[in-house]
């Protein structure tokens, strides 16, 4: 698993080039893993008027819904421009859960090296319906 993990974080770090991050210059990519195998990235897209900017992470899921995405989520893999160990905001966390509560959360270590987390790990009591 480790090594499709890491071509995760690969591909999220390919995701980051592309982000429009004009105003924190902090670019982030992501990577969404369904159960089918199939792959979708995102990339964070800021906006002048904050709140309406869009995290990578809720970007690779969103367009992978987008497409028809029926499978489970079953990893997201986060990369940052500009650190290691980039955890999911508060609201991607709850984003991420929506779709599966037990999926993995990989973000690169300091050596890098994915370091992997549940979705519950990280947001363990996500609001439900």
């Amino acid at each position: 698993m480790s090594e499709q993990y890491k071509k995760l974080l690969e591909m999220a770090d390919k995701a980051a080039e592309n982000a429009y991050a004009p105003y924190s210059d902090f670019k982030v990519g992501a990577c969404a893993l369904f159960e089918d195998g199939s792959i979708y990235t995102g990339c964070n897209v800021e906006n002048s008027s904050y709140g309406l900017s869009l995290c990578a992470e809720r970007n690779a899921v969103s367009t992978a819904i987008a497409q028809g995405q029926k499978s489970s989520l079953v990893a997201v893999a986060i990369s940052c421009k500009n650190t290691k160990l980039c955890y999911p905001c508060g609201a991607c966390r709850q984003w991420i859960t929506e779709f599966n509560k037990s999926a993995d959360v990989i973000v690169e270590g300091n050596n890098g090296e994915p370091v992997i987390f549940k979705a519950y790990e990280l947001l363990p009591n996500a609001f439900k319906l």
